[in-house]
């Protein structure tokens, strides 16, 4: 529960249908489990008291008032648990019959709340009422009625509202009115059968539903417990973090269980970030209730190692696709509308400026242009080993270039005489006067060949700083500068993997030998033919400057989290 990281459940206790008073034990394991494992909500299948499928039984009194006493039994007993359950229950209300979720916390009902749209199959049901009423229950006065939002004390994000069955698939469901309000819980009591495919239409649903809206879902569905003489119910609850599924019950479980941790904080940012709900007119009742603070257990890592770069290999794949086909567009356009005759990037046998050039060769293909209007120039200088050297010339010849090399110590020399540096001192003039230099020429050269100067810097360099002012961060057209390095490797390495697919081996091989040289700006002398000075022994290592640029800026999380 700390810095807004909570627990939400969802389950399908074991259904007696049609005896409520079987069916309080079952419901008060779950509710007992749910709390067991850290949740602090818990959502329960629509008519779970009962079950959905009572057909005409819906119409006899004592089955109503069976239904009636089991919820206040379950809240008697489960007096002493701090979690908000939602439990499904069909009640009586000034003579209509409602489809209901009574929200229970610590052996009271908080709230109840009617469904709205009732289907033609439900005859019994009647639409919930247009304004929000108190009723009375074991002698406790109880607000009834759509627009409840329950609001925690303790723990600020935590807003949660409910909408039920057939509701959420509503044109405007109700849970837009209660996020405009600030839910930042969506609860979903259900009774959806099986059908071919149904499942998968829920799950897009649900995942529609918390991606648009910026707020958890909780959905769970009646089970198998219920009557299959017309449709069959199979369960299968999900909890969703905005557009991302957390957790998942199994399909025809009984007495099933699922929780997952989801960062409400988070979702509160990105609302907030969106401005989804600016001028809706939200119409709500708060009602307030409080649960202790405790430490949420993290089942599940809240934001990834690697958060840039996705894990599976088949969705990795498709992400560096993705971003190669956006950034050689970008490039393709941005060339035309410059009408440039041509493009300059300086490669260095680096990762960047070889994901830059990769991008620039497409950018081309695209055009139909001839790669030989791409100038690669290469400039060695003091720090420059053999290998990165060699690479940078393999490279742009396996893809077609022009490659030049021009050398850059003797005009560094001149220029450290001119203002009077020791080219024994290795300080940050040493440094930026060879990049300051590399800069030049290739403006330079861009302007004799109406030319764009293509940028190789990162995300992750352009974060720390990592680039010479006036040297290297400059640049006509930059195509990495919303790429952390974490996510440059995988992508030159699916560019390794397509050129050996493609039968062009030595491509494949200098771009696998440039993945394992370590990343360096070789502006310090080499020793022993080596490279002497590694970046991220300096800066420390881009894994952990990504992972923390994503949590600070993309997700607003403060150090301490």
């Amino acid at each position: 529960m700390k810095d807004g990281i909570i627990t939400l459940a969802a389950g399908v206790p074991r259904l007696h249908l049609a005896d409520p008073a079987a069916n309080v034990g079952e419901i008060v394991s779950l509710i007992r489990q749910a709390e067991d494992e850290g949740a602090c909500v818990l959502v329960l299948p629509r008519l779970c008291v009962t079950g959905c499928t009572c057909g005409d039984l819906f119409s006899q009194t004592p089955l109503l008032r069976a239904a009636e006493k089991a919820l206040l039994d379950i809240a008697a007993d489960t007096a002493d648990a701090d979690i908000l359950a939602f439990v499904g229950v069909p009640l009586t209300v000034e003579g209509r019959l409602y489809s209901c979720a009574a929200a229970l916390h610590r052996g009271k009902i908080l709230g109840i709340v009617p469904q709205t749209f009732i289907p033609r199959a439900e005859r019994h049901f009647s639409s919930a009422p247009a304004a929000r009423t108190i009723v009375t229950l074991g002698g406790a006065q109880i607000p009834f009625g759509t627009g409840l939002l329950f609001s925690c004390a303790s723990v600020p994000e935590l807003k949660v509202g409910a909408e039920i069955g057939e509701d959420a698939f509503l044109p405007v469901p109700p849970s837009v009115n209660l996020c405009a309000a600030g839910a930042l819980v969506i609860v979903h009591p259900d009774s959806s059968p099986e059908l071919v495919r149904a499942a998968e239409a829920r799950r897009n649903q649900l995942l529609a539903q918390g991606g648009r809206l910026s707020c958890a879902y909780v959905h769970a569905n009646a089970g198998p417990g219920e009557s299959s003489t017309d449709l069959v119910y199979g369960g299968c609850c999900r909890i969703s973090d905005g557009a991302q599924i957390r957790a998942v019950t199994s399909r025809y479980e009984e007495n099933d269980l699922c929780w997952t941790p989801v960062d409400l904080a988070h979702l509160l940012r990105e609302r907030q970030r969106g401005g989804f709900f600016d001028g809706i007119l939200a119409d709500v009742q708060t009602v307030s209730f409080d649960l202790p603070l405790r430490e949420t257990e993290l089942i599940r890592p809240i934001v990834p190692p690697y958060p840039f770069v996705p894990t599976a290999k088949i969705t990795r794949a498709a992400r560096c696709r993705e971003i190669l086909d956006m950034q050689s567009h970008g490039l393709a356009r941005r060339l035309t509308a410059a009408h440039a005759g041509g493009a300059v990037i300086a490669v260095s046998g680096g990762l960047d400026s070889t994901l830059a050039l990769l991008v620039t060769a497409r950018a081309f293909d695209l055009l139909g242009w001839e790669r030989e209007k791409i100038t690669t120039v290469t400039m060695p200088c003091y720090g420059t080993t053999g290998r990165t050297r060699s690479n940078a010339q393999t490279l742009s010849e396996e893809l077609g270039t022009s490659f030049r090399e021009i050398p850059i110590a003797e005009a560094v020399a001149i220029h450290f005489r001119d203002i009077g540096h020791d080219p024994a001192d290795h300080s940050v003039t040493y440094e930026n006067s060879q990049a300051r230099e590399r800069t030049q020429i290739i403006m330079d050269l861009a302007n004799k060949t109406n030319s764009l100067v293509i940028g190789t810097g990162d995300l992750s360099e352009l974060a720390l700083g990592w680039a010479t002012y006036n040297g290297d961060h400059m640049s006509n057209y930059g195509v990495n500068g919303g790429l952390p390095k974490t996510l440059i490797r995988h992508i030159v390495s699916f560019c390794a993997d397509d050129a050996e697919e493609d039968g062009q081996t030595a491509l494949a091989a200098v771009l696998r030998d440039i993945l394992a040289t370590p990343v360096s700006p070789e502006l310090l002398p080499a020793k022993d033919g080596e490279i002497s000075q590694k970046t991220e022994d300096i800066v420390g290592p881009y894994d952990l400057h990504d992972f923390f640029l994503y949590c600070i800026v993309r997700r607003g999380y403060s150090p301490a989290k």
